[in-house]
Parts: structure tokens; C-alpha cells; sequence
């Protein structure tokens, strides 16, 4: 019988051999049942194998970003000390957040990542309310909050946006109310004790207390780090050296509570003074999101394997979670006057 392709094709059913007919049949034959699972195994071998190494090489783009995010702000944090002869100030505690109009020193109610802002070229926010009266001022700084800044946060964590807040944060002294905040990913070394704020306590009560001479703050004398309540540690007072001290490092996140406020040492805005939101201590050794932990000092990451620091001579590395608890202590310290073995910090 004559294939209908042939025919379609206008071949005249008398100049076909028997061998020609087949060789036309054969060449409109469909792919079979057996034929099409046997292509989508092979795809999806190779997709397995595929898979793992894309994830890799994302992370591995992440992780650089990570990196870049502190040089860029260990490099503003060391301009600001180019230009006042200190690094920046911890700030006064949780209730406030900064003032424009109140410089990068001790009077400086909120923390070191609003005193770097016009350093990281972000005076738009670190200006919002400056000169006005209090009322209008409240409403700036309630604008001010809720600004994410790309720099603070890690990409391998979560987006930089305003997250929501606790009741207990959403009323800063000299803000209007506020719902939603941005985070930072990254804390100031406040030293190797075991506190890195002041706990039940968020500051004084007014800007003229904590102003007053009189005003009894709370001693942090215990503090070896570079930046906490109050600070204002000029280079020569880093006896470790600069290339032996923390400077700034990625903090402790709960996996689970990246985006819902529900971590106690990421409830607060990143504009906020001293406190565990964005200073850490090296007391205990830093720990990857995934693993719960019992306290809200620790610095840590979402990266496998890894957290990033920055030195206080503007370098950054990638330090391992397996790192000696000592060796984490003594880099917290910026006065034991011990050096560390490079070779020690290989991640």
C-alpha cells in the first residue's frame, strides 16, 4: 500500500520500489512512550547533578556581596575616623535613634550605623529632620526608620526592606509611632564579655538627662570592644593592633525569624542605639542562623560553613564557625596586648 507521505510528497505510485515505501513510512514513525521517559530520566540526571553546583556558585556570588556589604562599611566607619579622630559612637540604648542634629560623639543618642550614613553616602537620611522643631522632627524620624539601606543586609538572609516590629520598639523617644523597621545583618564588635547591651534598660528618659553631667549611666567598664554604649575609641587605644581586632561582623539571625521581628537581638531599628541589635561580643563562639542559641550576643551567619568579618584595618575574611573560643575572644579584645597566628583564622 502506497504511504500516504508519499503520496503527499507527489511521488508517483509506480516509480516506488518497496524499499523506497519503507524508507518513507518509516520517516513520520512518532517517538514512543518508552522512548520519551528514558530522555526525561536523562534530564533529570542531569539536572541532580547540575543543581547542587548553581546553588553553589549563587552562594558563592552571595557570600562576595556579603563581603563587599562590610568593606564598604568598614571603609565608611574608618573615613568617619579620618575626619574626627574616633570611631563611631554605640549610642545611648534601645529607646532612642539618631539625631541629625547631634554630630557622631557621645551626644549621640542613636548608634554607629546612623553616624556612618553620610560616610556610605546617605546624608539624605541622616539629615531628615535636622533643625526642625520637635514635632516635625518626631516625623522625619519616623520616616527614617523604616529605610533599609542595601549595604546592611546580607543577601543570602533576606531583602533590605522594613520588616515588622514588636510593640514594645514602636515608640522611639523623638519619633512618632512607628510599625516596621530596617534591620542590619551586621553588628560592631562591643568586646569579649558576655553582654552586649544593657539589659532592662534603654537609655535616659530625655535628651537634657543624658546631657547632665550628673546623669549616673550605666558603667560598661568591662567592655574591650571598639564600639558600645557611649564609646568614642580612637585608634591608639587599639593596642591589639588594627589587623588583630574586630571591627564589624555578620550577627546571629534565627533561620525562623528573618522577616517576623520575633528575634530578640533583631527587634529593634537599625537606627537605634546601643544594643544587641547591632553590636556583638566575642564571649561566646559565633553560630550559623539554622542553630538555636540561648543568647543574642553571638556574631553568626546564613552562609554554610562561614561568617564574615571585618578587621579594624578595613579588612574582610571569611572566618570559620569552628573557630577557637579563645582566639574568638582575644580578636573581640582590642587591649589583651596577644597576637594571633594568622594561619589559625583559615576558615
Amino acid at each position: 500500500m502506497f504511504c500516504d507521505d508519499a503520496r503527499r510528497r507527489g511521488v508517483h505510485p509506480r516509480l516506488v520500489t518497496h524499499a523506497s515505501v519503507a524508507a518513507l513510512c518509516s520517516a513520520r514513525r512518532g517517538v514512543t512512550l518508552l522512548e520519551m521517559l528514558v530522555v526525561i530520566s536523562i534530564i533529570g540526571m542531569l539536572m541532580s547533578l547540575l543543581l547542587p553546583a548553581v546553588q553553589q556558585a549563587r552562594e558563592a556570588g552571595r557570600r562576595t556581596q556579603c563581603q563587599n556589604n562590610l568593606k564598604q562599611q568598614s571603609l565608611a566607619v574608618l573615613n568617619l575616623e579620618s575626619a574626627t579622630g574616633r570611631l563611631p559612637t554605640g549610642g545611648w540604648g534601645a529607646w532612642w535613634i539618631g539625631d541629625p542634629d547631634r554630630g557622631s560623639g557621645q551626644a549621640q543618642p542613636g548608634g554607629w550605623i546612623y553616624c556612618v550614613l553620610p560616610y556610605l553616602e546617605r546624608r539624605d537620611l541622616s539629615q531628615l529632620g535636622h533643625g526642625q522643631p520637635l514635632a516635625e522632627k518626631k516625623k522625619s524620624l519616623a520616616q527614617l526608620v523604616p529605610n533599609a539601606v542595601n549595604l546592611f543586609n546580607c543577601p543570602t538572609r533576606r531583602r533590605a526592606e522594613a520588616y515588622p516590629i514588636p510593640s514594645y520598639a514602636a515608640n522611639p523617644l523623638e519619633s512618632a509611632p512607628i510599625s516596621a523597621a530596617a534591620r542590619s545583618d551586621y553588628a560592631a564588635n562591643a568586646g569579649d564579655q558576655s553582654r552586649c547591651e544593657v539589659y532592662l534598660w534603654g537609655g535616659p528618659h530625655t535628651l537634657a538627662d543624658g546631657d547632665d553631667p550628673k546623669f549616673k549611666w550605666p558603667d560598661v567598664s568591662d567592655h574591650t570592644g571598639v564600639c558600645f554604649l557611649r564609646s568614642q575609641i580612637q585608634p591608639g587605644q587599639i593596642f591589639d593592633g588594627l589587623s588583630q581586632t574586630y571591627l564589624l561582623g555578620e550577627k546571629h539571625v534565627s533561620g525562623a525569624n528573618y522577616t517576623t521581628g520575633g528575634d530578640h537581638g533583631d527587634d529593634w531599628s537599625m537606627y537605634t542605639g546601643y544594643q544587641d541589635d547591632i553590636c556583638r561580643c566575642g564571649y561566646r563562639p559565633p553560630a550559623p542562623d539554622f542553630v538555636a542559641v540561648n543568647d543574642t550576643c553571638r556574631f553568626g551567619s546564613a552562609h554554610p560553613g562561614v561568617w564574615n568579618v571585618a578587621f579594624c584595618d578595613g579588612r574582610v575574611r571569611a572566618m570559620s564557625f569552628d573557630i577557637e573560643p579563645r582566639i574568638h575572644r582575644l580578636l573581640a579584645n582590642r587591649a589583651d596586648q596577644k597576637l594571633i597566628d594568622e594561619s589559625t583564622l583559615a576558615p
